[in-house]
């Protein structure tokens, strides 16, 4: 079915059924399972020119505008006529991912088989669900193979996923700002950020009316995944120690600096759009990425790649540090496969791949268009 939100239209598909279920990696069974995408271009008569964007952790599937007036996206530079992923070219689509709160089937969905919210209810899935589900999506579509995959962080976890879970179904990947497996150290990021909504007493463990969720606890998470998106010369350079803060949301301690101010602002402004329920889930996904795990250790699960590959890392990033997408990339070109890698020489930290269009744009561009 279609749901039309103004100013653009959201497609909706359901792809389990009860006669159909979706079965996560876990073994859990959700009865019902719907997932909110957007489309681009136009599909080529051999259905060959289909390229898939993932989107990261608090993303949407709104790459871009429909139509002129359209509300922006989150990547609009890179993707429509005559852009590095030229619509005129490709037909684009950009799925919300299984577990998100944009429309795919997620935590604070409804349970068909108790007429309540999952929230807790619901299951644990990982990156690997996840892509089953776009998998899934693609048969709904009659859409058989990809020319590419390819998306930032969780978004090129994704990626990753679909070149050892589909090796058949894709001709090429990049990975952007992401490596084969995710670090302890970013387990750990995760973690912090999951206590501080747990901890928020309005989370009543997962059971909050709308509007009345861990709003505190939500925005202390993203201070803290701010902060590990960009880097100390970002940071240095916009507030230099300055001590009168441009925003304020809570009493200040003895003074405030601005960089302060600036992370309550980017906390308050994802709690008015983000579910904390779906916040632990996808950061819980985000910690299962391991393409080695279940396959036999990590060189095996790249064995499995077939697909052209582009890993980039980005010079500033401290989330994952672009020797990690080096690694993947050196271990897969041992392995026989082809695979190279860019860096994107940036301070912006783990989020330059939203910003340094100028650079990125054209080396996207380049891959996506080799014969």
């Amino acid at each position: 079915m279609t749901v039309t939100t103004a100013p653009c239209t959201v497609q909706i598909a359901r792809i389990a059924t009860p006669e159909h279920p979706f079965v996560t990696e876990h073994g859990a069974v959700l009865p019902v399972v719907e997932i909110a995408f957007e489309t681009w271009g136009t599909l080529s008569p051999r259905r060959d020119n289909v390229v898939l964007i993932a989107h990261a952790l608090t993303g949407n599937s709104h790459v871009t505008p429909h139509f002129p007036g359209d509300t922006p996206g989150w990547w609009d530079p890179m993707v429509g006529p005559g852009c590095p992923i030229d619509t005129d070219r490709y037909f684009v689509i950009c799925p919300n991912i299984l577990g998100s709160c944009y429309g795919s089937t997620g935590p604070r969905s409804i349970d068909p088989q108790t007429g309540h919210r999952y929230n807790l209810r619901f299951p644990y899935i990982t990156v690997r669900d996840i892509v089953a589900a776009q998998a899934r999506l693609l048969d709904y579509l009659g859409i058989e193979r990809l020319h590419a995959v390819l998306g930032g962080s969780l978004g090129g976890m994704q990626a990753l996923e679909w070149a050892a879970m589909f090796p058949q179904r894709v001709e090429r990947v990049i990975p952007i700002a992401v490596g084969g497996r995710f670090s302890d150290q970013g387990i750990a990021y995760n973690e912090v950020q999951r206590r501080a909504i747990m901890l928020d007493p309005a989370w009543k463990n997962g059971e909050y009316e709308d509007g009345e969720g861990p709003a505190t606890g939500l925005a202390i998470a993203r201070m803290l995944g701010v902060i590990t998106y960009q880097s100390d010369e970002l940071m240095t350079a916009r507030f230099n120690r300055r001590e009168e803060a441009r925003y304020t949301a809570w009493p200040e301690f003895l003074c405030r600096y601005d960089v302060e101010g600036y992370l309550h602002y980017q906390g308050e402004k994802l709690v008015r759009r983000f579910d904390a329920n779906s916040y632990l889930y996808l950061t819980r996904a985000m910690d299962s990425h391991d393409l080695g795990r279940g396959r036999g250790g990590y060189d095996a699960g790249l064995a499995r790649i077939r697909a052209r590959l582009l890993g980039i890392g980005i010079s500033s990033d401290i989330l994952f540090w672009p020797a990690q997408v080096r690694d993947l990339v050196e271990r897969l070109r041992r392995l026989g496969k082809d695979a190279e890698y860019w860096e994107l020489d940036s301070p912006n930290g783990h989020d330059a791949f939203l910003k340094d269009f100028d650079q990125i744009g054209p080396v996207i561009q380049e891959f996506l268009d080799q014969p």
